[in-house]
């Protein structure tokens, strides 16, 4: 039931016909209560969509009732008709559901540079309106995909509370602060300020470090909506962990659906003067193409991911770092150590372990390898 597994939501996913498909394109959450509170990180992309636009609006003053979303138009680039298509389905949205228009967050994905269909919007409102449920949260997941082959979603239960968490992404996935369209829901009682400051902490080590194609959209956006219906409130710290683990598994099922890929890749940088370090590098690995193609022709090839951690500001010994490919130490102290016709890349996933024997930091980034698929599906068709 995925966003409708915590007390106090209802959702729905209907088909307004804004894709061409037939399939379902339009989603609402909505928050019953008692309590609105809110929490949204944003793309830092600064060519942002008018729901983007929209949304930084509404969550100013950390409260939201309700978010709708639309697959099959990014309404970004869209001008000044666009921002009204915005403004109009909100305020539609909240006259049904008797809330304020300043209340209602927005979501849209799909191709830029294309109006929405506003009539066409408005009357699959209505129709989301009337199909909301407490079992909606799986037509609210599905009606979100773009290029997805699935809709993915999570739950995370406590003692006495829960989360519950639906996202779509399968390309542009690349990190700032978000990194595709996600909802989560929360039955604790917790003030906005206290999701915010979660919210940006469980976003920074999981859907900040996904790096699939190094390609960051205009759209993103990570939503945080808490009934309080549980009468509950955690501990912060609690929270933030109950979060986190649901943002992983997200961001997991992001990485595993990403447009084409043939492998899953795990970079762990250990020994780093500093986390940021680490991330650096990590990064730096995770974008570059030659490595990524490599993966792809299960070469274990590891004087591409030498390369690239080179390009890197981050502190280290160029002669004294350890490459390890799913288990086997391919490199030590700059110079060949086990054979890399050990390492056995047949399987999706690939541990990429990176010891940089300058400090006591460590960070994670996920990535995918470059693929024929990858190429083919970004070419052959807009998305």
């Amino acid at each position: 039931m995925s966003v409708t597994h915590p007390q106090g939501f209802t959702a729905a996913g209907v088909t307004a016909g804004l894709k061409a498909s037939g399939t379902k394109d339009l989603a609402l959450v909505v928050n019953e209560g008692p309590r609105s509170a809110a929490a949204v990180v944003f793309t830092s992309n600064r060519a942002k969509a008018n729901p983007i636009i929209w949304s930084q609006q509404v969550i100013a003053d950390g409260i939201a009732s309700a978010v709708l979303l639309n697959s099959g138009g990014a309404n970004c680039y869209t001008g000044a008709q666009g921002f009204q298509t915005t403004h109009a389905t909100a305020e539609r949205t909240a006259e049904l559901l008797d809330a304020n228009a300043g209340d209602i967050l927005v979501c849209s994905t799909g191709l830029i540079g294309e109006q929405l269909d506003r009539p066409l919007m408005i009357a699959g409102i209505e129709s989301a309106v009337a199909s909301l449920s407490t079992d909606g949260g799986l037509d609210a997941a599905t009606a979100i995909m773009t290029t997805d082959t699935h809709p993915k979603q999570a739950i995370v239960e406590r003692d006495g509370w829960s989360l519950g968490g639906m996202a779509k992404g399968a390309g542009m996935l690349a990190p700032g602060l978000a990194t595709m369209l996600v909802v989560i829901t929360t039955d604790a009682d917790l003030p906005s300020t206290s999701l915010d400051a979660a919210l940006r902490a469980s976003t920074r080590v999981t859907f900040d470090r996904l790096d699939s194609d190094g390609c960051m959209s205009t759209n993103d956006q990570v939503t945080l909506l808490a009934s309080g219906a549980s009468g509950i409130t955690p501990e912060l710290d609690d929270f933030t962990s109950a979060l986190t683990e649901l943002c992983t598994s997200l961001a997991s099922q992001l990485q595993e659906d990403a447009e084409g890929a043939a492998h899953d890749i795990t970079i762990e940088v250990v020994g780093a003067l500093t986390e940021d370090d680490g991330v650096e590098v990590g990064r730096a690995v995770a974008r570059n193409n030659l490595f990524k193609a490599a993966v792809f022709g299960q070469d274990p090839n590891w004087g591409r991911v030498l390369a690239a951690v080179g390009t890197t500001a981050a502190a280290f010994d160029p002669y004294d770092i350890d490459v390890t490919m799913n288990g086997i130490r391919v490199a030590h102290k700059g110079e060949p150590d086990q054979s890399r016709d050990l390492v056995d890349m047949t399987g999706r996933a690939l541990h990429l372990l990176i010891d940089l024997h300058a400090g006591d930091a460590t960070a994670t980034i996920w990535t995918n390898d470059l693929t024929h698929d990858y190429v083919h599906e970004n070419s052959a068709y807009s998305s």
